[in-house]
């Protein structure tokens, strides 16, 4: 589980096939083989670390159904730790499972973000959502996007200083909505397009 609050931007040191290599500091302390670390949203596995790096396995789902199959050396990525029972919950709850690969539509600090039209009743108004594990409120919501107001902060210590438009974003719903979504399975909901935005 976590908060959507990015700790740390890493950088990916090596990719070979499904191992993956990232560069990082923060992240590291306190995490030890088979702690759970947020790559843009997206959890995964430690499987190997060290003082300046670790590792990860990403299965060929988790790379076609996210931004982290795009990946090129160098690239800048978002890294969080799952929250501990007990700390103040400063975004919201998240629990690094994308729904969805989302694509810019305009940069912070008004970000603009496209998402398959049948997951926009997932959003509310002033509601919460994550973009590349950064737990924002959205606004201005249209049949398929959504507005962010980013502070420059968080565009600071993000991925999103350097997105632009047309860069493609994971995004997770909020997880309340989905549980609701779930218990109502009479509501009619519009039919997915499966990778929507490979057309």
């Amino acid at each position: 589980m976590f908060t959507g609050i990015v700790e740390e931007l890493g950088k990916v040191a090596d990719l070979n096939g499904s191992r993956l290599r990232i560069s990082a500091q923060t992240v590291l302390e306190g995490s030890k083989i088979g702690s759970s670390i947020a790559v843009n949203g997206c959890c995964l596995t430690v499987v190997e670390i060290d003082k300046n790096s670790w590792m990860t396995d990403v299965s060929d789902e988790t790379f076609s159904r996210t931004n982290l199959g795009a990946l090129k050396i160098g690239d800048v990525v978002n890294l969080e730790r799952p929250m501990a029972l007990g700390d103040r919950l400063g975004g919201h709850l998240v629990l690094g499972h994308v729904d969805s690969v989302g694509e810019i539509v305009a940069p912070a600090p008004n970000l603009v973000v496209r998402i398959p039209g049948d997951l926009m009743h997932l959003i509310v108004e002033k509601g919460s959502v994550t973009v590349d594990g950064i737990s924002l409120t959205a606004f201005n919501l249209t049949a398929d996007t959504f507005t962010v107001a980013v502070i420059p902060h968080t565009e600071q210590v993000t991925t999103l200083s350097v997105r632009k438009v047309g860069d493609k974003v994971n995004i997770e719903m909020d997880m309340l909505a989905k549980h609701i979504e779930r218990m109502n399975p009479t509501a009619t909901k519009p039919t997915r397009t499966k990778k929507w935005w490979r057309r």
